[in-house]
């Protein structure tokens, strides 16, 4: 969970991105986990965005890796009538943005990574405060010992 101050943050970085860059449509911070962190996605449902992002983040992560090109920085598709940008940010979280197909892509890509690292900083900060979940104390069991034998039960038949 991120704290709601945390999240004001993010929420807030989306609303200034968008406002730098007119040309947005929308705006979505998203675990890698396909889970939203926040989000300005009038008209989209951003649940669903967040999954979606997280599947096409797998795929772009494995041809990264595949190719030997490095970690997962960027991924950009063009629809025929705009584009959806989805750029690291931290650790745990991505940045998808929605942009009309006037944008001037050179501007997505430097206003998307700026947001992109400052909502990283921000999410990988507060979970580095996020105090760790106490491991489980595991349940004590007893272990069914032998019965004892006496002396004369432990003779054998050489014994005798």
């Amino acid at each position: 969970m991120v704290a709601e101050e945390d999240l004001r943050a993010v929420v807030d970085e989306l609303r200034r991105l968008r406002t730098r860059v007119p040309q947005l449509t929308g705006a979505l911070a998203a675990g890698v986990d396909g889970l939203v962190v926040a989000h300005d996605t009038p008209g989209v449902d951003p649940d669903g965005l967040a999954a979606l992002t997280a599947a096409s983040l797998g795929v772009a992560v494995r041809v990264a890796d595949a190719t030997g090109h490095g970690g997962f920085r960027e991924l950009l598709v063009r629809g025929e009538r705009g584009y959806v940008a989805t750029y690291a940010a931290g650790r745990t979280a991505v940045l998808t943005l929605l942009a009309q197909d006037r944008v001037n892509v050179g501007r997505l890509h430097l206003e998307g990574r700026r947001a992109g690292a400052r909502i990283g900083e921000l999410l990988d900060a507060a979970e580095a405060l996020r105090p760790l979940p106490r491991p489980a104390t595991p349940a004590r069991t007893r272990t069914p010992r032998a019965p004892r034998t006496t002396a004369a039960e432990a003779r054998t038949a050489t014994d005798s």
